[in-house]
This record gives C-alpha cells, sequence and structure tokens, in this order.
C-alpha cells in the first residue's frame, strides 16, 4: 500500500477521503480494531455530531506548541469545512454558541456521508484489525494488523487519545509512536465531568445555571472559566465544568496543590454583589434573605448555600447582621468545590496531552523523527474547549497530512481539490 491510516475515527476517516481525493492512483488503507467504524462520531454531541463551530482559532485550544495549532487550522478553516461536509450531503445548521450541527440532528448522518465517500473513493477499509505493530524497514513500514500484514510507504497514526476507551481509543496509538521514537506529553481526561467530596451537590442534581469557575494551583496564574455549571448526583458537570477538567487534571499531574471555586454570580465581585444586597435591603426590608438571593441564582442552589453557612433564610433583609451578610457574600463569589478525581476516561470527550507538536513538521504533521510517519487528530498534544473545536482538529490535521502526503508520494503536484 503506499498509504496506510491506522484508526477509522474522525481524523482517520477525513485523512482517507483527502488522500484519496488528491491521490487517485494510489492506494489508501484504513486499519481500525473495530468491527465498525466511527463509534465516538455516533456519540458526539448527545447523538448529533457538533461538527465545528463558527469561529475556530488557535486560543480555544491547549497544547504545548501554539504557534503550530494556529498554522495547522489556518490550513484548513471552517469555511473549508462547512464545503466538505456539503460535497459529501451533510447540510449544516449553526446553533447557539456558534456550534455546527448537521440538519437532521443526526450524528449518523455525518458517519454514514463520510463512510459512503470512502467507498466511493476506493479506499480500503480492513475492520476488525487492531494494529499492534508498526516497524521502519527500508522500504517504508512493516504493519502487523490481527490477521493482517503489510507493507506501506506512508503511515498515519489517527488512533486518538484514551477517551471512551470502549470504542477503540484506549491509548495503543501512543505504544506505536514510543516505538517509532517519540516521547509523549503524559495524557490526561479532558472534556469530563467532576466528582466532589461531601454532600452539597446531591440535592441539587438536575440545576443548572451560569457561574465563573477558577481553577487556583500553586506557580500558576489563576484559570477562569464562565459558562453553565450543572449539579449531579456525582458532583457537576456542564460547558463551564468540562472546559476546566483539563486544567484540574494537568495541575494534579504536576503534583500541584490546587484548589477549585465558583463564583456563583458572575460577572459580580464582592463588592457589587453587597452593594445590591444593601439597595436591596434598603428598597424592601421586609423581603427574606433567601428570596433575595433566588433574584441572584436558582432558588434551590441559594438555599442549599445558606443551609452549609447556617445562616437563617427567613431572615429579613432588613435584620440581616453585617458579618452574616459579608459571610454571604462571599460564599457568594467564591463557593469552595471539593474536587476529589473526575469520571475519568469513560466519561471524557478528548484527551489533554499526546504527541508532542515539536515532534511534528506543522506544515504537514510529519513526524521528525521517523521518515513516513505522520499524525492527525486527538493523538497530537492539543485539545480544545467544548463546542465542536476538537471535530476542528480532526478535520483541519487531517487535510494538513493529506496535502503533504500527496507531495511526498505525487512529485508532480497535487490532485485539483
Amino acid at each position: 500500500m503506499d498509504i496506510a491510516i491506522v484508526g477509522g475515527g474522525a481524523a482517520g476517516l477525513a485523512t482517507a477521503i483527502f488522500a484519496a481525493r488528491l491521490m487517485p492512483s494510489r492506494s489508501v488503507v484504513v486499519l481500525d480494531g473495530a468491527d465498525k467504524l466511527g463509534a465516538k462520531i455516533l456519540m458526539s454531541g448527545g447523538g448529533r455530531c457538533n461538527i465545528t463551530n463558527r469561529v475556530v482559532t488557535a486560543a480555544d485550544f491547549r497544547g504545548g506548541n501554539p504557534n503550530a495549532i494556529k498554522q495547522v487550522l489556518a490550513a484548513f478553516p471552517v469555511a473549508r469545512t462547512v464545503k466538505f461536509f456539503q460535497e459529501i450531503g451533510v447540510e449544516l445548521c449553526e446553533e447557539d454558541d456558534g456550534k455546527l450541527f448537521p440538519k437532521t440532528n443526526r450524528a449518523l448522518t455525518v458517519l454514514a456521508a463520510m463512510l459512503g465517500e470512502v467507498a466511493r473513493l476506493g479506499v480500503r477499509v480492513l475492520h476488525g484489525q487492531r494494529v499492534t505493530n508498526v516497524r521502519r524497514i527500508a522500504s517504508g513500514h512493516h504493519i502487523s494488523a490481527g490477521a493482517v500484514t503489510l507493507s506501506a510507504g506512508n503511515v498515519v497514526l489517527a488512533t486518538g487519545g484514551q477517551s471512551f476507551p470502549k470504542t477503540g481509543s484506549d491509548g495503543s496509538g501512543y505504544k506505536l509512536a514510543g516505538e517509532l521514537g517519540h516521547t509523549l506529553v503524559p495524557p490526561t481526561p479532558a472534556l469530563v465531568p467532576l466528582v466532589l467530596d461531601g454532600g452539597f451537590h446531591v440535592p441539587l442534581s438536575g440545576i443548572s445555571h451560569d457561574v465563573e469557575l477558577t481553577v487556583q494551583a500553586a506557580g500558576w496564574k489563576p484559570v477562569r472559566v464562565h459558562g453553565e455549571l450543572l449539579w449531579t448526583h456525582f458532583g457537576i458537570s456542564g460547558p463551564a465544568v468540562l472546559d476546566l477538567s483539563r486544567h484540574w487534571h494537568r495541575a494534579c499531574l504536576e503534583r500541584r496543590a490546587v484548589t477549585v471555586f465558583a463564583n456563583l454570580v458572575p460577572g459580580e465581585d464582592a463588592a457589587s454583589v453587597e452593594g445590591r444586597l444593601l439597595t436591596l435591603a434598603s428598597a424592601q426590608p421586609r423581603v427574606q434573605l433567601h428570596n433575595a438571593l433566588a433574584r441572584l441564582l436558582p432558588a434551590r442552589v441559594a438555599d442549599s448555600l445558606l443551609d452549609a453557612l447556617a445562616v437563617p433564610g427567613t431572615t429579613p433583609m432588613a435584620h440581616l447582621p453585617r458579618d452574616a451578610r459579608r459571610k454571604v457574600v462571599q460564599a457568594l463569589v467564591r463557593w469552595p468545590l471539593p474536587v476529589l478525581d473526575s469520571r475519568g476516561y469513560s466519561h471524557a470527550e478528548t484527551t489533554a496531552g499526546g504527541v508532542p507538536l515539536a515532534e511534528v513538521n506543522p506544515r504537514g504533521l510529519d513526524s521528525r523523527k521517523c521518515p513516513g510517519l505522520y499524525f492527525v487528530g486527538e493523538i497530537l498534544d492539543a485539545d480544545g474547549r467544548i463546542g465542536g473545536f476538537n471535530f476542528q482538529w480532526a478535520w483541519a490535521s487531517a487535510w494538513v497530512a493529506a496535502t503533504a502526503l500527496a507531495r511526498a508520494v505525487k512529485p508532480d503536484g497535487l490532485a485539483a481539490e
């Protein structure tokens, strides 16, 4: 084979499509250990598949090399993604926060269109053939995959990270990369719910509201995320929590003392919140404290906070002692979230860490360690926030690798795009 792609997820299928389009006379094979491809595509976005976002920049990602991320994203911007999916029959529609979904609201639409294009282009797909070894040989690479052995001039590792390991994304690609000379930024779960100590969260399960979350770790500048928090029976979830989780995990990985707290009145500080309460006490002195707080955040959250502080919620605002008022104000703007752990890779939407971007050429995502080896998607040390950003990384990195392969394999130039 000319090109062997290890992994048949979003990035692997996109790489196969782009490579086959650019090099129609070259042989391309996709190898995957699963019997059916694209399980993570089907799971994403609640089964709807958030394909990309209206605006995607390098600032939406974390990783070791922001300039490399910027370069990859620029090579295949969102407009190209929209056009590509239109070409294969998937129309997109925009929702809140710029998220772009298929108009059918079905992830299966996306997967079926991609698999259909793979078949139309004549890409060979080997299901149920888990790659266990890739070895560099004089003519390229020797690959062992289940009952299959083959040689390929070029290999693309599109094995993903470790999120949702039951889908096959279990970190095995890291081992393959290591055997071919690469190091690894230690991986952690990312975009994952967090587990809390204590019982404050339990009666609030199912309630969501806007917050500003802060991770404070020794030696770091505080990391702040604004968005929706969802209280759950095990702790907290929701977009703000998912975006924050990778920072908590990285701090723990680096053995830093770390705390997480929430401003339950985002956009406000202690002085402004106290000012609002004093104004309300002056205008409506008989209003009870819990009713006053219910104007700032969900009533059940307000009541739970007051119970935890041992401040009677029935106290009229005019009779609220200054010390009690300030105690409540501080709790509102800096409520501690005692994080014990996350829910782990089985609930993580992506992986932070992976093959360092410094070890690949950002113009082609080809290895600086092993000729003819390329990396795409989640296996690389680049993870985006929630909202379609990680899928955009999959499509963009696939395009960059495919165009580089076309330059390497087909020196007389690229096929028409």
